[in-house]
């Protein structure tokens, strides 16, 4: 099954830390893509900040296009700053891994997920 490991924290917390802890956050993703990779496909994805986000609010009625908007707009420091997404045996399996980038200065949401269709690749 494919399980999402979501990662939360405070946007810029990262940049804020001394280089040594910033290695060690580094070396756990690092350990982490290359087990994954040993095991077949996987997808990460890092987002830019939340400062680079623009909103697209509902429509107001049928006739009207939906409002784009500068965002976020959520009342809260923590974000989502990214995530991995691989096939795992089971929740153990997933959650083994997530501990390999597991740190005080974020919160990982490890769930299953359904694959809902496409393909992206940076190559």
């Amino acid at each position: 099954m494919i399980y999402a490991i979501t990662i939360y924290g405070e946007a810029g917390l990262f940049e804020t830390l001394p280089k040594e802890r910033q290695d060690e956050v580094l070396a756990g993703h690092g350990a982490l893509q290359e087990a994954l990779k040993k095991r077949g496909e996987f997808v990460s994805i890092k987002l830019m900040p939340p400062t680079s986000a623009v909103m697209l609010e509902p429509a107001p009625s049928a006739d009207h296009p939906p409002l784009i908007v500068d965002g976020p707009y959520a009342e809260t420091k923590e974000s989502f700053l990214g995530f991995y997404a691989a096939d795992f045996e089971n929740l153990d399996d997933a959650l083994a891994y997530a501990k390999m980038i597991s740190s005080p200065v974020v919160r990982l949401e490890v769930r299953p997920v359904a694959w809902a269709g496409g393909a992206i690749s940076s190559e």
